[in-house]
């Protein structure tokens, strides 16, 4: 049907969803984060551009989930524009001018990542000849991007690792130093031309590194064909992508005095707090943030090790993700009991000392009503992520290379865009923050 009634499927598909979303398109407020000096700002296009590791869409969609639930208040746009195969000269979809016309400057970016050099460098010891073809594409890249997006501030990427932690040495020295030649190349060009850089290889090989002597089995899989990373390995990419944009860990931090039923705050409204006759305490909380959408927690650990939230965890205990860019912070001082059980919307969070309380709890470790709600926008970001792909890679460039089949791109396009909209609308809707009821009560249970 898609053929002779492009625009009837496309409205068939958004029939489909239209209930859904419109279920999750509710007013709320918008309350603003009080970091400022993340470098993602109010309206702007974010485009992801690379080879398959980009085209993964697993390392820039974490750093999108980040971004929306982090800041809900931002109104950001993202595409993400990576192919496999591609090299500094392009690759099967377009050579390079063509790829970054069409799958860039297109759509009018004022911020652009560019992470290249894992096919560049041919998989073989450093050779001169295939590193100059390399850093003669990359400026060529670099400067048509300056050039047609006047003002577009880019990130240069240092190439992710080759994983030579947990498997043997292809050759003496191995494909990572090789790629790491290639990364001191990229941070040296970011400096001639005022670019950002972010360094997606060494945080990497040091988490594989402590995963690898806790558990070498698992870890092997945390990259398991050594270039491609799953999620572990891409969660930590995208920790450092944000940490060069000057990430903030903080998600919010409430502090209570039990005594004094005095509190203090930072990213977060606090109301209505009693102590009852009981010992319980109670309060209402409205954070400006949402914790990131972590699909495991590091106190969960899986019972399987063949399962596929294994490679996961282990590489999320194995690096420092939550302390550097996860941090929703509960301290409650003075409490007279050694024990409590708390709840936030009558749901029970854990039973906890008063000295893990008085030196502080992190929310954003535990199954809070927060995290099961990140997690919604998470499942939004990521069907707006494959929507937009299916756009381009299954009808904008197909449909291009077919004379009869191109009078079609126009309304396919359109009527994908707009579900890609609604899709935008409804995820930043479902990111905005609620209040939660918390309540701190005495518990006859001690914690093990």
């Amino acid at each position: 049907m898609i053929l002779t009634e492009p625009n009837g499927m496309i409205n068939i598909l958004r029939h489909a969803l239209s209930t859904a979303i419109c279920l999750l398109i509710t007013a709320g407020p918008i309350v603003a984060q009080t970091e400022s000096s993340f470098a993602i700002k109010q309206g702007d296009r974010v485009v992801f551009y690379g080879d398959s590791i980009t085209d993964q869409r697993m390392y820039s969609l974490l750093a999108e989930q980040y971004i929306v639930t982090r800041f809900p208040q931002l109104s950001v746009h993202f595409v993400h524009s990576g192919v496999g195969g591609d090299r500094v000269s392009g690759g099967y979809v377009g050579p390079i001018n063509e790829r970054l016309d069409r799958d860039v400057t297109a759509y009018k970016p004022s911020v652009v990542t560019i992470m290249l050099g894992m096919n560049d460098a041919s998989y073989t010891p450093f050779d001169e000849r295939i590193f100059q073809t390399y850093a003669n594409g990359y400026k060529h890249l670099v400067d048509k991007l300056i050039t047609d997006n006047p003002g577009v501030r880019l990130t240069l990427v240092k190439p992710s690792p080759f994983d030579d932690v947990t498997r043997p040495l292809s050759f003496p020295g191995g494909y990572n130093a090789v790629l790491l030649r290639y990364s001191d190349f990229i941070g040296t060009l970011a400096t001639e031309k005022h670019c950002n850089v972010a360094d997606l290889n060494t945080d990497v090989v040091g988490m594989l590194r402590k995963a690898n002597a806790k558990d070498p089995k698992i870890a092997a899989k945390i990259i398991e064909d050594r270039v491609h990373p799953g999620w572990g390995g891409h969660l930590i990419m995208a920790q450092s992508l944000l940490l060069s944009w000057n990430a903030p860990a903080l998600v919010s931090d409430v502090v209570i005095d039990a005594t004094t039923r005095k509190s203090l705050t930072k990213n977060a409204t606090l109301s209505a707090l009693k102590r009852e006759a009981d010992g319980r305490i109670s309060w209402t909380c409205l954070e400006k943030a949402l914790p990131f959408p972590l699909t495991t927690l590091p106190g969960a650990k899986p019972q399987d090790p063949n399962d596929d939230a294994a490679p996961y965890h282990l590489a999320l205990v194995s690096s420092d993700f939550v302390d550097r860019l996860d941090k929703e912070m509960l301290t409650v001082t003075h409490l007279p009991s050694p024990h409590y059980d708390l709840t936030i919307d009558g749901i029970s969070i854990g039973t906890f000392t008063n000295a893990e309380l008085s030196a502080g709890i992190n929310l954003a470790t535990l199954q809070t009503p927060m995290l099961k709600q990140a997690r919604l926008v998470a499942s939004l970001t990521e069907q707006r992520a494959n929507l937009h792909n299916d756009r381009w890679r299954q009808y904008q460039v197909p449909f291009a290379k077919d004379a009869e089949l191109a009078a079609f791109i126009p309304g396919v396009l359109t009527e994908l865009d707009r579900l890609d909209n609604v899709l935008a609308a409804a995820r930043y809707r479902v990111a905005q923050p609620k209040a939660h009821r918390y309540v701190l009560s005495v518990s006859t249970r001690k914690v093990p």
